[in-house]
């Protein structure tokens, strides 16, 4: 058998993957229409007919070919995870993990190992909004010499069930009730809170889907979680129990739910459009791949089974340790042949790296395979360029849908002496799985030692800031408010009186029940820093501010400031009521990039308000200027006004919260919970600076904001 058909056929990088691509990749410019079988086509707006007046012939091929394929163009959509985002990059370990794993793409810290990501959300079909309220999918396909491997995570460290037997139930339960298909990609009506009050176990994810993770900012700012227990595996055959973490190097940042709700709206595709636009202006999303470790002696070593898919590792008992980068550094070249027609698997694994007896995990390996082979065809899924492995496909598997690999010789079985038994199993670096002993009855049960269903949940409730507590109690008041049956209202707050006696309180009071006749609670006192949101980076890099300004305004000002926040690595855009040109009071010109009909608050970050008295005069003229203001101070971002623009901010309704620069002022600068201004000033480098400082903190939670009508 020649050993060279093992190894990639160029050196592995990151380009190794686009090359393959690219030769699959089919420009038209300049060419001259053709059918799929390469006859030229004379004419393509009308069907051959008998007569200008008469029936259309079916003897048309050009009709019946385009037509056919049009009527067959739509393949079945995920039946979770529908609605996805895609790009390309490539992954760098940072030191050799070779005491760990025997992995190889995880070894040499100057090989760049290609890779491609799909973000999506769970429960909506592919039309649905990206920024409804939802677990995030994230997953990344690497592929590396010895094979493709699949990290299949999601935004959320845990799951929703412990034993796979129910994922159909927990899907059908939350997807669209049946008897009319509504909600979409929501968790507010009956069938899902049914499921939740009969079945204890969700209640800690449950905490975490009404938290502020399910409504992530951006892509580029959510973690990724393999949920799942798996295992090292190094060369000398010793395991160690592991979950595997992408640490997003923008922090872990989020909507508010009312921007989310009203994104749906204004720009359902925002995730979507955010990721390409990043990635088109360089600005390339970074993620740090961490790995906790668990050492097989130390098994039940803890207060959780380490099997159970509904509980996580506490980073403070179990730290996280980060082992490599990964850069996303291309957007698709089309849609469907890429991002629609990724297969991912969490059964691809590359040697180093096997499974556990994690109940969940078990049920994965088959579904996922299972369901790209209705949804993608057939078993020759693996051939679709996006899926192909860089490494050679060499083995005795044959025919099916769509099969593309044009196998020579008479051989198809192993074993076999006309082709010497090739191909041949490699017994040096093929995959052997771990050898763990199994010895047990064959039962329908599960351990005892899952049966604990509260206890990290009241863990994830203690480790909240306020801001992040308040929010999941409007969470549930939003979900469960949409419920009909009171019975089962009823039943959310009991069975949540399990988790905190306070919440159960406040959950009552919002949605029409009675509060618990006892206070409740798990007795867990010990918090998670690590779990709060507060507790994240906090960074300017890729930020949106939204400039607003009119004809008349001071050009130096704004100019300036524009280019301090460039220089921080923040964007800008020019809003006005019109698109076209702005001119300045001393006659120079900036281009308005999005009018009020385009753009809100809501795509933005923070909020700056130039001077010019005649730019601030006609602002205070427009509602939808004075909207928003209120509204972007409504979502606790940071807000920034510079001498006369300061008046606008002084008739909006957030100047009765908030201490603004006085007009008798000498450029003093004031600063408070996220509203920075300055009057009588010509330098903006202060202004500025504090004006940076404010968009790196995120959000401004501790702000008075129900005066505030937005």
């Amino acid at each position: 058998m020649d050993k060279e058909k093992l190894q990639p056929e160029a050196p592995l990088d990151e380009h190794s993957k686009q090359e393959q691509l690219s030769t699959f990749c089919i420009g038209h410019d300049g060419e001259k229409l053709t059918t799929n079988q390469g006859v030229n086509v004379s004419h393509t707006d009308d069907s051959l007919k008998a007569g200008v007046r008469g029936p259309t012939l079916m003897e048309d091929f050009h009709f019946r070919e385009k037509m056919t394929h049009f009527d067959h163009e739509r393949i079945p959509e995920r039946v979770v995870h529908a609605r996805g985002s895609g790009a390309h990059g490539y992954f760098q370990v940072y030191e050799p993990m070779a005491d760990y794993t025997k992995a190889k793409f995880l070894q040499d810290p100057s090989v760049k190992t290609p890779v491609f990501v799909r973000f999506s959300t769970v429960v909506g079909s592919r039309g649905s909004a990206d920024t409804v309220r939802d677990v995030r999918g994230f997953a990344t396909k690497f592929y590396t010499e010895d094979g493709n491997y699949d990290l299949v995570a999601n935004n959320i460290p845990i799951f929703f069930i412990q034993d796979a037997i129910k994922f159909p139930d927990i899907v059908h339960a939350i997807k669209p009730e049946p008897h009319n298909e509504i909600p979409q990609a929501s968790a507010a009506h009956d069938t899902f809170w049914d499921f939740v009050v009969n079945t204890p176990e969700i209640a800690h994810m449950i905490m975490w889907l009404l938290s502020d993770r399910a409504v992530p900012r951006s892509f580029r700012m959510m973690e990724g979680f393999g949920v799942n227990t798996f295992r090292f595996v190094n060369e000398q055959g010793k395991a160690r129990f592991i979950k595997l973490h992408w640490k997003p190097l923008l922090g872990v940042h989020s909507l508010a739910w009312d921007e989310s709700q009203k994104l749906a709206g204004k720009d359902p595709d925002f995730h979507r459009r955010d990721l390409w636009d990043a990635i088109n202006k360089g600005d390339y999303p970074e993620y740090e791949l961490g790995v906790q470790m668990i050492e097989e002696e130390d098994e039940f070593n803890f207060d959780f089974d380490i099997l159970d898919p509904t509980k996580f590792w506490p980073e403070e008992i179990v730290p996280v340790k980060l082992i490599g980068k990964m850069t996303l550094n291309r957007n698709v070249e089309n849609f469907f042949a890429e991002t629609e027609q990724v297969a991912f698997h969490a059964g691809h694994v590359v040697p180093g790296i096997d499974f556990s007896n994690d109940p969940l995990l078990q049920g994965r390996l088959f579904s996922y395979l299972d369901t790209q082979l209705i949804r993608l065809g057939g078993p020759n899924f693996h051939e679709i360029p996006i899926n192909r492995p860089l490494a050679s496909v060499n083995n005795n598997q044959r025919d099916g849908y769509h099969r593309m690999t044009i196998d020579r010789g008479v051989v198809s079985y192993s074993p076999n002496s006309l082709r010497d038994n090739a191909p041949e199993p490699d017994t040096e670096n093929g995959y052997v799985h771990y050898t763990e002993k199994v010895d047990g009855q064959k039962v329908r049960q599960r351990s005892k030692r899952f049966n604990d269903h509260y206890s990290q949940a009241t863990l994830f409730w203690n480790s909240m800031s306020g801001a992040e507590k308040q929010h999941i109690i409007e969470a549930f008041h939003f979900e469960v408010g949409g419920v009909m049956d009171k019975q089962i209202r009823q039943r959310v707050v009991d069975m949540f009186n399990n988790v905190d006696g306070e919440l159960a309180v406040q959950i009552a009071a919002g949605i029409g029940a009675n509060a618990p006749a006892e206070p409740g609670g798990s007795g867990v006192t010990a918090s998670s820093p690590a779990v709060s949101q507060a507790n994240t980076i906090m960074e300017t890099r890729t930020r949106k501010v939204a400039v607003l300004m009119e004809n008349g305004f001071n050009y130096p000002e704004v100019t300036q400031v524009i280019s301090l926040l460039q220089n921080a690595g923040v964007h800008t855009e020019v809003i006005s009521k019109n698109l076209g040109m702005l001119t300045s009071v001393d006659g120079q010109q900036l281009e308005v990039n999005k009018n009020y009909v385009s753009a809100g608050s809501i795509m933005y970050d923070a909020v700056y308000i130039t001077g010019g008295r005649q730019s601030v005069d006609t602002l205070m003229t427009h509602g939808d200027a004075l909207h928003f203001i209120n509204e972007g101070f409504k979502h606790a971002k940071t807000i920034g006004a510079t001498n006369e623009g300061v008046d606008l901010l002084a008739i909006s309704d957030i100047q009765a919260t908030t201490f603004l620069a006085a007009p008798e002022s000498q450029a003093q600068l004031v600063s408070e919970m996220g509203v920075v201004t300055i009057r009588n000033a010509a330098d903006m480098g202060y202004f500025t600076e504090e004006f940076i400082k404010g968009i790196a903190m995120h959000r401004h939670w501790s702000r008075q904001k129900e005066p505030v009508p937005a």
